[in-house]
C-alpha cells in the first residue's frame, strides 16, 4: 500500500495490548517503518516504571515531544510510519498530532491517525507476566490499573478501535482494514471540497 503523502498511524493502548507486535506486522504489511515508543523513554522513566511508580506528566511530556519530532521528520519526508505508543490521554494525542505541520490544534484532522488496541484485563496481565518472565519488558502488571484509569477516549477524536485479544494476524487484518477505510474516507471528503 502506498500513500500520496506522509502518514503516521499510532497504535495506542495500555501495556500488553500488542502495540509492538501489531506495529511491526503493520509496518511490514504496508511498507512503512515502525517506532516503538518504549525505546524513547529516558532511563529514569524506565526505572520508575520498573519500581512500580506511575509516570507523571512531567515524565511523559518530554518523551511525547521527542516522539512528535520523530514522527514529524518522517511525515515531512513523505514516509509511512507506525508508532506503538500508549497515548492514553487526549492531551498526549494532541502533542503527537502536532507532528503534522498543518495540524490545527483541537481539530483532530491530522496526518497522524490513532487506533486503540482493546484487550481485556486478564489477557493483558497474562501477556505482561510472560514478557517480564522472558526479560522483554520493564513495567510490572500492577501498573495496569493506573494505565486503564488514565485511558481517555473522546468520540470527537474519531479514534479507530480494534479487539486486539485475538491472534496477531487477525488483529493485523482488522487494523489494516480500518486504517484503509479511514484514509479513503478522508481522501474522499477532500475531493468533495
Amino acid at each position: 500500500m502506498a500513500f500520496d503523502r506522509g502518514i503516521a498511524i499510532v497504535l495506542m493502548g495500555v501495556s500488553g495490548a500488542g502495540k509492538s507486535t501489531i506495529g511491526g506486522l503493520l509496518a511490514n504489511a504496508i511498507n512503512g517503518c515502525f517506532i516503538d515508543a518504549d525505546d524513547y523513554h529516558s532511563q529514569s522513566n524506565k526505572d520508575k516504571m520498573k519500581s512500580g511508580i506511575p509516570l507523571t506528566d512531567e515524565d511523559r511530556i518530554p518523551w511525547l515531544e521527542t516522539l512528535r519530532e520523530a514522527l514529524r521528520v518522517r511525515l515531512v519526508n513523505g514516509e509511512t510510519v507506525i508508532l506503538g505508543c500508549s497515548a492514553l490521554q487526549k492531551h498526549y494525542r494532541e502533542i503527537l498530532r502536532r507532528a503534522d505541520p498543518n495540524y490545527i490544534l483541537g481539530s483532530h484532522v491530522s496526518d497522524v491517525k490513532f487506533v486503540l488496541l482493546n484487550v481485556g484485563f486478564e489477557v493483558l496481565v497474562a501477556r505482561m507476566e510472560k514478557r517480564i518472565a522472558e526479560g522483554n519488558h520493564f513495567m510490572p502488571p500492577k501498573l495496569l490499573h493506573s494505565q486503564l484509569d488514565s485511558l481517555q477516549i473522546d468520540e470527537s477524536e474519531g479514534i479507530l478501535q480494534v479487539d486486539a485479544s485475538l491472534d496477531p494476524e487477525v488483529t493485523l487484518d482488522k487494523v489494516q482494514s480500518l486504517v484503509i477505510q479511514g484514509l479513503c474516507r478522508k481522501e474522499n471528503s477532500h475531493d468533495l471540497q
